[in-house]
């Protein structure tokens, strides 16, 4: 048993918190929505009044938050509350899973190698359900030797764990695999569209791509037409799963750190358009697979 302090209970960090008292770890939790708090308390966790107060006595520390200046401020603080930094056990390992930019991990692992504290960058991929299952793969950023004494914790969130490299290189390796999912599912999407246009039925469609080379993960796990796959968004009004305004997200981060790297992007930023587009339309909460609707005639 781990004493574990958990920072942001989202749609994310809630079931993977959930996924960790399962696992027998002493969890003590703290967000700013109180019925998220009670959702964890139901489930057995300790709730905590202020993040602070949840690092008390923890050996891991796990946050699951927005955008980097939420990491930045509960770490090195903020003009309102100190940083939990100073706070903490030297021996203390922190686990940053939020989907952030780079420069954010890199302050915060900084400052935390200036206290003597190890760190890695661990986002996930896999959306709620896989959070929910425990399946989530996660791409970590930081030293070898935190990442093993992660493997633990995390191996009760998810099933696939990656060490890509240093500090920050989890966070890279998330941009590019959500450029690349977001560039599939635009593709695939605007295939099947087609195809339906042209009269054919958008499942023979699926079954025919599936058994040839355009195969790809939307068409097998989350076909974004609708009927086709019933456990998929699609087919129950693109209700998420994986929002619009999550991946309009990912892609600004990855568009910033392609324009930094100096990397050419032309499919991601064409990507990025679609789904901007469909934020405009007020289409924010809806699953990301809901882009096939712009290629509706």
């Amino acid at each position: 048993m781990t004493a574990i302090a958990f920072i942001g209970l989202g749609n994310m960090g809630s079931p993977m918190a959930i996924n960790l008292v399962k696992a027998q770890h002493q969890v003590t939790v703290f967000d700013l929505m109180p019925d998220a708090l009670e959702t964890l308390r139901l489930a057995g966790a300790s709730v905590a009044a202020s993040a602070a107060e949840a690092v008390k006595g923890a050996e891991v520390v796990i946050t699951m938050l927005p955008a980097g200046k939420h990491v930045i401020g509960v770490y090195l603080g903020s003009n309102q509350q100190a940083g939990i930094l100073d706070l903490l056990d030297k021996n203390t390992l922190l686990i940053d899973s939020s989907t952030i930019d780079v420069a954010s991990v890199n302050a915060v692992a900084t400052a935390a190698k200036e206290k003597g504290l190890s760190m890695i960058d661990a986002p996930v991929s896999g959306g709620v359900a896989a959070a929910t299952a425990g399946t989530l793969t996660f791409m970590c950023g930081g030293s070898s030797d935190a990442f093993d004494r992660a493997q633990a914790i995390l191996s009760a969130m998810g099933k696939q764990l990656f060490l890509a490299g240093d500090h920050g290189a989890g966070q890279i390796a998330k941009m590019c695999n959500n450029m690349l999912l977001a560039i599939q599912m635009a593709g695939t999407a605007e295939a099947l569209q087609m195809g339906v246009n042209n009269g054919l039925d958008p499942s023979v469609l699926s079954e025919i791509m599936l058994k040839s080379s355009g195969r790809n993960w939307s068409l097998e796990v989350y076909n974004p037409y609708p009927g086709v796959m019933k456990t998929a968004p699609a087919s129950n009004d693109y209700k998420p799963g994986f929002m619009v305004d999550l991946m309009a997200k990912d892609l600004g981060l990855a568009m910033d750190n392609a324009a930094n790297s100096k990397s050419s992007t032309p499919l991601g930023l064409l990507a990025q358009s679609l789904y901007l587009q469909k934020q405009a339309m007020g289409d924010g909460k809806k699953d990301f697979s809901s882009v096939i609707e712009l290629m509706k005639a």
